[in-house]
């Protein structure tokens, strides 16, 4: 599973890092001509990448995957709800060039979370790696949100104009879905959901990376007060057995 975990990680580096290096290239070479056609240079790779993603879903459900259910069935969703939903149904948003900023910042994140899953699926740990992967998600989550937010907005008048994914059901229902207001309630929903979930998981995520940079921890005295436990713990994928110290103080 080990291997499996690693080879997937690996693939997933693989098609971030060509649709990033591509649109650090694209943009160097043609400037702002080319956020135009991002999504028909690294259209195809991107939803590839998207769809791929599903089975970390499946992983964390099987148990190979520690990783917490919620916030990736959050994230993956979402991405998939405004790639495929919003973006790729609509040719005109297409071009915009809120869909660059969306997939620079997609795949930024990807591409530090899966060269560090994948090196820590061999048991290699570097701090700064580590670090930037608990801290990227920082400023650059909010930022992600609010691009979504925007896409989805840029694309409400296509959708008011040409009626995609409203429906009118016949009689004797008498009922009509507008898929305009169904965005506009998920704007909503995708707002209070990330504020409630990057409350929850930014102490966490921090508290992780404090524990990789400091993993000498001192147990709480016992209720006699004379006696102190210091524990080292190694590294997350070092060999080292752990390090129990007690003594007495007078």
């Amino acid at each position: 599973m080990n291997t499996y975990l690693f080879v997937y990680d690996l693939m997933q580096f693989c098609g971030h890092s060509w649709i990033f290096t591509n649109m650090i290239i694209r943009f160097m070479s043609f400037g702002k001509d080319s956020l135009a056609d991002t999504f028909y240079s690294i259209g195809l790779v991107m939803r590839l990448c998207q769809l791929l993603s599903i089975l970390e879903i499946l992983h964390i459900l099987i148990g190979i995957d520690k990783s917490r259910l919620f916030p990736r069935f959050l994230q993956i969703t979402e991405r998939i709800i405004v790639l495929f939903v919003v973006i790729n149904s609509q040719e005109e948003v297409q071009g915009k060039y809120i869909v660059c900023v969306l997939f620079f910042l997609w795949n930024l994140l990807d591409v530090v979370r899966y060269t560090y899953n994948m090196l820590s699926r061999t048991g290699i740990y570097y701090l700064p790696l580590t670090w930037l992967n608990f801290s990227l998600c920082i400023p650059l989550y909010p930022l992600s949100v609010l691009a979504k937010a925007f896409a989805i907005c840029v694309s409400l008048p296509y959708f008011e104009s040409f009626g995609t994914y409203s429906i009118k059901l016949p009689f004797p229902f008498a009922f009509s879905i507008y898929f305009p207001y169904v965005l506009k309630v998920y704007l909503l929903v995708l707002f209070i959901g990330k504020y409630l979930l990057f409350q929850k998981t930014g102490s966490q995520q921090l508290g992780c990376l404090w524990q990789q940079k400091n993993p000498i921890s001192i147990a709480p005295f016992t209720n006699s007060g004379s006696l102190c436990h210091i524990s080292c713990r190694p590294l997350q994928g070092s060999s080292q057995p752990a390090v129990l110290i007690s003594f007495k103080y007078k």
